[in-house]
This record gives C-alpha cells, structure tokens and sequence, in this order.
C-alpha cells in the first residue's frame, strides 16, 4: 500500500497504546491504571441532563462551524473571568477536543520548513502535529532543576529567520509543571521581539494547587499573536464528550473555522449544549475533584520518594508525576514496561514525551489513593528483586 510520504511523519499518543495493552493483560492479572490522562471522575450529573435534554429538544443537527453563538458568548465570559481579561465570542471557535486547535493552528501558520519551538519533554501531538505539516520540530528542553520550567534565555536562543510558532503548556502534561508570571513576560518579550506567533495549552488551567494559575494572556501586546488552547476534558471530566476551543484574534479564528468546515464540519451540537451548562451551572464537582487530586498528589509524591533509587518533585498542577529513575539502573522503558508485565501497574516511559524525557517515568494520578497504594507497593517489589 502506497500512501503519501507525511504519513511517515505521523507520531501518537503512547497512552493509549498502553492502555490497549494493559487492558489485554487484564483477563490473567490485575492491573492499576497509572497511564492514561483523563479524570476518574464522572462527568457531573447536571452535565449529562444538560445533554439528555439538549437531544429531546432537537439539538441533532448541523450547528455553525465555529460552534453554537450561545456557547462561544459563555465561553467568552468563563474564559475571561479565569483570566481576568474580556474576551469577543468572535474569538472563539468550538473545536471537537483540544487536539484540532493546535492542528489547526499549525495547519494556517505553518509552511513547509517553518520552525516550531515546543516544550519536550511535553504533549507528544505538538511534534508529531509539526512535522506531519510540514514545519521543523524543535525541542526546547524543559529541566528537572527548573520544576520542568522552560528558560526563556534558551527560547531566545533557539529562535531564527524561520520561527513561526511557540507552544507553550501551563499547567503541563507531563511534567506538572507550572510556569510563572515572570516566565510568561518573558516568553512574551521573545515572541514580540521575533514576530512569532504563541500557541499556550492551558488545558489543565483549572487543576492548580499551590500557585495561581497565569496566562501569557495577561499581556495584551501579545493578543495579535496568541492562541488560547482549552476544553472541557481535563476540567469538567469530560474526555470522551471530544469538546475544547481556542481563543485568539478574529482573523485566524475566521480561518480555523473553514478548516473545521473542510474537515468535520461542527462540533455535535447537542455536546455544546451540555457545555453551556457546564459553564453556567455548579461549580462544586469541579471543586471537589481538584480536591481530591490534590490529596492524591500528596500522597503519591511521598510514596514514590521512598521508593529506592527514585526521586520525585511535587507537581504544582495538572494530575502527572514525572518522576526520576536513573538511579534505579534501569532504562526508563524497561522499567515502564516490566512494571505492567509483571507487576499489573500501567505507566508511561519518560521518552514517549520526547528525547528529554529519558530517565524518567510518567504516572498519572488520576486513581484512587487505594490504587496508587497498591501501585507503590509493587513498584517497591519489581526493584527488589534486581
């Protein structure tokens, strides 16, 4: 079979490749989900009456391409209010998940060769999504010293002639890692300085715990070049609903939503009903779920700092530790791999997030504390028997 030559440019998600093989291992051992990103919870039940009744009332038909006006006039207002900034509903555009904005993003502003700065270890779609459009993925290193913190000195560095992107990822997936207000300034500054276009992923925004959550947003200089990532998924625990939008200048927001037209048309409307109520009613389930992560972070944190040869840091938001294992000896996919094997614990090698994650692991605590006991124990007895 003869297919085009970007498709052997395509990468994946390696959750979910994970996750089918610790699902197959489940009919001859026990496993504990530590490897995928989504919430445990349920989505709140005000939610799914919202779409119950969205389907009753007739919201089974083609909607606008950049989502119903009544959702991206809430979006607008929740979005903002977050951010203490205003936002214009013609700013945004309802995509079906997260992932379409930063495709599509990459689809209108890059050209063949165009480079792209992306955090690494980070999202593994940012660089398989630059390479398959044809741009040059290039890695800024985000280190273990700098709480996984990018260094803006090293951004500067690596833009040249060809820089058309930044993405940047705040609380990030994998890491946990949260970047400052003097961070962003100066992400800011680089951006403005080289008339690069910022793409931030501020798709765990809402799961914070020990700092304020900033967004470069709050530079309005920066508003001609920016694009907001965010959703539903991550906040409202609703991942299989495939809901999130983007915020960013009128202009490219009128391009995206042809895009969406060429390619899936709308997001399902009676899905952006049911986010209409998620945006407007209780805020309570939310709460309680950052809560409970919270509580579980903690817990793990300490967990895995017992654990021989291992070093953890606390993660100031998202649900993910990334935690260290060189000194366990092992290589960072063996050691992934041989605690599902053997021991029924499913997690992520350190480099299915790129080359800068070697040495580590990914876990993901979106698991009862119950589980995540069970997962340290055995993580304790596979190293015991080297």
């Amino acid at each position: 079979m003869r297919l085009a030559q970007r498709m052997d440019r395509l990468g994946t998600e390696t959750a979910f490749d994970c996750l089918c093989r610790a699902r197959a291992l489940e009919c001859r051992m026990d496993v504990v989900h530590l490897e995928i990103g989504e919430p445990d919870f349920d989505t709140p039940k005000h939610i799914v009456e919202a779409a119950k009744q969205a389907l009753d009332q007739g919201y089974t038909h083609y909607g606008p391409s950049a989502g119903l006006p009544e959702l991206r006039a809430a979006i607008a207002e929740y979005a903002g209010k977050l951010r203490g900034l205003k936002f214009r509903d013609e700013q945004i555009v309802v995509t079906p998940g997260g992932k379409p904005v930063m495709s599509f993003a990459i689809m209108a502003l890059v050209e063949e060769g165009d480079e792209v700065i992306y955090p690494n270890p980070g999202f593994p779609i940012y660089e398989s999504m630059i390479e398959y459009m044809g741009g040059r993925a290039v890695p800024i290193h985000l280190r273990e010293e700098r709480g996984f913190r990018l260094d803006a000195e090293e951004l500067a560095s690596l833009v040249t002639p060809r820089t058309k992107l930044i993405i940047i990822n705040s609380p990030a997936n994998p890491t946990g890692g949260v970047l400052t207000k003097e961070d962003l300034r100066l992400i800011c500054d680089v951006a403005l300085q080289n008339d690069v276009w910022v793409l931030s992923d501020e798709i765990y925004a809402e799961i914070i715990y020990d700092a304020k959550f900033e967004s470069i947003a709050q530079f309005p200089e920066l508003y001609t070049r920016l694009i907001i990532l965010d959703g539903f998924s991550k906040t409202f625990a609703m991942t299989g609903w495939r809901i999130g939008y983007g915020i960013m200048p009128k202009g490219l927001a009128d391009k995206l939503a042809r895009i969406q037209t060429n390619t899936n048309s709308c997001t399902a409307t009676f899905t952006q009903r049911a986010c209409l109520q998620a945006l407007q009613g209780p805020h309570e389930p939310v709460d309680r779920m950052v809560a409970e992560f919270k509580r579980r972070r903690d817990f793990i944190v300490e967990g895995l700092n017992q654990v021989p040869g291992v070093r953890c840091q606390q993660p100031a938001g998202a649900f993910y530790v990334f935690p260290g294992v060189q000194a366990t000896g092992y290589d960072c996919k063996v050691l992934a791999d041989r605690l599902l094997e053997e021991e029924g614990v499913a997690c992520l090698a350190g480099t299915c997030f790129g080359k800068y994650g070697d040495g580590y692991l990914r876990f993901s605590y979106a698991n009862s504390v119950e589980n995540i006991a069970k997962a340290l124990e055995r993580f304790k007895k596979l190293l015991s028997r080297r």
